[in-house]
């Protein structure tokens, strides 16, 4: 016989096992793969989550959205992109030949673009380490301006790079007066060298584009006016620079970087100039390059965001298919 204290403890452990055994184990004592989890666990994860679902979703849709700014619109049946532009001209720059159009003669206000002309007539001449001094009536535009200040001098090459890259107003002006006399006698020029480019259905008024109702021009015409700027070595060197650092004056500088996209975002896209007013729309002329092939396209009333994809596009297709 066993004392009766003993007897006690064996029940106690038989009672405790018997419990042990019957014990479901709680999720905390599971034990389960990495990484795969419970409904439970799934609820607590969504309801501790310090973003709430809606917002979530809102975030996803902007992100969405912005990605469908770059996004190919697709093709047409001859491969050539889809765009939203109003009026495309797309050359081979060494030959001439029109690789793609649409909308070509439909009379467009060229904005910035123009300007290519402009520096077109001012290369021509040559005299560009010859010094240019502002006048007070050079100033006279909005709405950008490099704020050259009456009474400075600069060489002619110093400020065509400026226009080229940045495209200020005040700049073309400056140009165009030092060219001319006056803003009004360029302009006379830009329609004479214009007519003997073949840009018959184009009227210009100013050096930088500024909105006029007497002011127009068409793709066509501008493909042809881009066509003999890329021809330029003055412009082609100039067009093709992401930035360029202009001294002023007084010895300060400022670094310009260049308002078009497509250079930054393609490496073979060497140049050329944007154009915007609310007329006009988004405007570029670009032009881009590989071994044995000069591909240029005018691009002109299109959106923000599609300016850059779809001259983009255009390029890279007609440098490999078109």
């Amino acid at each position: 016989m066993f004392p009766k204290r003993w007897f006690i403890l064996l029940l106690s452990g038989l009672l405790a096992v018997s419990n042990a055994v019957g014990k479901e184990p709680t999720p905390a004592e599971q034990i389960r793969p990495t990484g795969v989890h419970t409904p439970a666990d799934k609820a607590d994860s969504e309801s501790d989550s310090p973003i709430p679902k809606k917002s979530t979703k809102k975030k996803w849709t902007n992100r969405a959205a912005k990605s469908d700014e770059d996004a190919s619109l697709g093709t047409l049946p001859n491969g050539v992109p889809v765009t939203k532009a109003r009026s495309i001209m797309v050359i081979n720059a060494q030959t001439g030949q029109i690789l793609y159009e649409k909308n070509p003669d439909e009379f467009r206000a060229a904005a910035s673009t123009q300007k290519l002309l402009t520096a077109l007539i001012v290369s021509e001449r040559g005299y560009l380490d010859q010094p240019v001094t502002v006048q007070q009536v050079d100033t006279l535009a909005e709405p950008v301006k490099l704020n050259i200040k009456p009474g400075d001098t600069y060489q002619r090459i110093d400020l065509l790079r400026a226009l080229l890259v940045k495209s200020p107003n005040d700049v073309a002006r400056c140009l165009a007066r030092d060219y001319a006399g006056s803003v009004e006698a360029f302009a006379e020029i830009m329609n004479r060298r214009a007519q003997q480019l073949g840009a018959v259905h184009s009227h210009f008024v100013n050096p930088n584009g500024l909105p006029d109702p007497r002011q127009y021009s068409t793709a066509r015409d501008l493909s042809l006016i881009a066509r003999a700027a890329y021809a330029n070595p003055t412009i082609r060197s100039i067009v093709c620079m992401p930035q360029y650092v202009f001294r002023f004056a007084n010895g300060r500088t400022r670094e310009l970087e260049n308002t078009n996209k497509v250079l930054r975002r393609l490496p073979y896209c060497n140049g050329m100039k944007t154009g915007y007013t609310e007329l006009a729309g988004h405007c570029l002329i670009s032009s881009a390059a590989r071994p044995g092939r000069d591909v240029i396209a005018v691009v002109l009333g299109d959106s923000k965001a599609g300016i850059w994809r779809d001259s983009a596009a255009l390029l890279a297709w007609a440098l490999w298919q078109g």
